[in-house]
This record gives C-alpha cells, structure tokens and sequence, in this order.
C-alpha cells in the first residue's frame, strides 16, 4: 500500500461515522464510472487492415474520419 493510501486510510478512520460518508460516496462514483468504461476504446482496431502501412496511413485514415461514426 502508498503511503498516501495509508495516510488516506487513517484520516478516514479518524472521521465521524456521518462525515465518513460523502468520501465513501466520491469513491463509489468514481468506480462506477470506471467499471462502465470498456476495456477497449470504440475504435480499437479501427486500422486492421490487407496492407502492412497502416501505421504510416494513420494521419490519412483519421483525416478521412476512419473509425468515427457518421
């Protein structure tokens, strides 16, 4: 564990129990939207293709609006 985990855990510990909920809410906000996220952004992938250059046509493909939607 951080050090500034630690301290975290203490100063919380130290709280009231009534002020040691709002922290509790931030933090489970904060996991709820990270838990929503995919594990891979929408466009992961978006440059497979047939030809080994994607990579030098990545400036091409993303002016051309390659793997956005419409």
């Amino acid at each position: 564990m951080s050090a500034q985990r630690e301290e975290q855990f203490w100063k919380v510990e130290e709280l009231p129990e009534t002020k040691a909920l709002a922290p509790l809410d931030d933090v489970r906000h904060h996991l709820c939207a990270v838990q929503k996220k995919p594990w891979l952004p929408a466009w992961f992938g978006a440059g497979q293709g047939s030809t080994p250059d994607v990579a030098a046509r990545s400036e091409d493909l993303l002016d051309d609006g390659f793997g956005r939607l419409a």
